[in-house]
């Protein structure tokens, strides 16, 4: 969940981690992540249009963080599906280096199928 800060700009404020997965792919639950979003609305006072649901993310601790097809096609269901009534969706993939140092990529994905590579500020 993230916050709106500016023109094309947010902040990641809040998130939500889910423990199902495998060596090269995870389970994405929706169930889970509910009572999460629920408590970050109600924290947030149901401000949407400062904060809200900004999209997904994972690790690619053995692979570049850079979206697979299959993350691809993930994203661009989520952001096509007129129940979740986004305007875009964030891809966040993030890995610890070989110094363990934290790398990360980010990819906006938008209801026309466009996909463009968003700017990560971390710290």
């Amino acid at each position: 969940m993230a916050e709106h800060c500016g023109p094309n700009e947010f902040a990641v404020r809040e998130i939500s981690v889910h423990a199902q997965g495998s060596f090269a792919a995870f389970l994405r639950k929706i169930e889970d992540a509910i009572g999460r979003l629920t408590s970050f609305f109600e924290r947030t006072r149901y401000d949407y249009t400062r904060f809200n649901y900004i999209g997904e993310w994972h690790s690619h601790p053995s692979f570049v963080p850079e979206p697979s097809s299959r993350d691809d096609a993930s994203m661009r269901k989520i952001v096509a599906d007129p129940e979740v009534g986004a305007h875009f969706v964030v891809l966040l993939i993030v890995k610890l280096d070989a110094a363990a140092d934290l790398v990360a990529t980010a990819h906006t994905y938008l209801p026309n199928g466009e996909k463009h590579r968003a700017v990560v500020k971390l710290g």
